[in-house]
């Protein structure tokens, strides 16, 4: 293997692992509704990808780029796994089963989390489930809190995308967002109007 194929390789799968974290980012980005975000890292991800794709396509005499784009496109998945849970965009909800419900809801309010409280019952007993809506970063602090206060509380998170209906009130007419079906809205309220 001469320099050059080397230094080949070494681009290749550098150039995967690029792609690769950034598809890993933009997938979740696009589960999470941000449509910008994603949209800015689907490009510079096609950019990189058609570069890497290119010089394994144009040098099939050179079995070892393959090598390399496999390569860079496992190191790739692994790490853009870790940093987007270093990143940890978005909001997650919570849910805490725990018997201790009315200790570990007080604990929670004292660290300014906002708890909502459901009893439930289930074969071991009566069961309170608590629900947190917290960022995604902060969710590994929430459940050594209530680690502390119940060591067997069990846990169950979900990602979210959009809440605040609290914050925000019911939207009014004027201020509710129209769906590109509208114009077949209207139609129907006219037609309901006219019967």
């Amino acid at each position: 293997m001469n320099i050059t194929v080397l230094i080949t390789f070494c681009l290749i799968v550098l150039a995967r692992i690029t792609d690769v974290s950034l598809d890993t980012i933009r997938m979740v980005s696009v589960i999470q509704g941000r449509r910008a975000f994603a949209g800015v890292l689907g490009f510079f991800e096609a950019v990189v990808y058609i570069c890497a794709v290119a010089k394994v396509l144009l040098n099939v005499n050179q079995p070892v780029y393959a090598i390399a784009y496999g390569l860079g496109f496992a190191i790739g998945t692994y790490l853009g796994m870790v940093i987007e849970q270093r990143l940890a965009f978005g909001k997650q909800l919570v849910f805490l089963l725990t018997p201790k419900g009315p200790e570990l809801a007080e604990v929670l309010r004292a660290g300014n989390y906002q708890v909502a409280e459901v009893k439930g019952h289930i074969r071991e007993g009566d069961r309170t489930i608590l629900c947190v809506e917290i960022p995604r970063r902060d969710v590994q602090k929430l459940i050594r809190l209530a680690s502390t206060v119940d060591e067997h509380c069990d846990f169950i998170l979900h990602d979210i995308r959009q809440v605040d209906f609290a914050e925000r009130g019911a939207p009014k007419a004027s201020q509710r967002k129209r769906s590109w079906f509208f114009p077949l809205e209207r139609l129907a309220s006219f037609k309901r109007g006219i019967s």
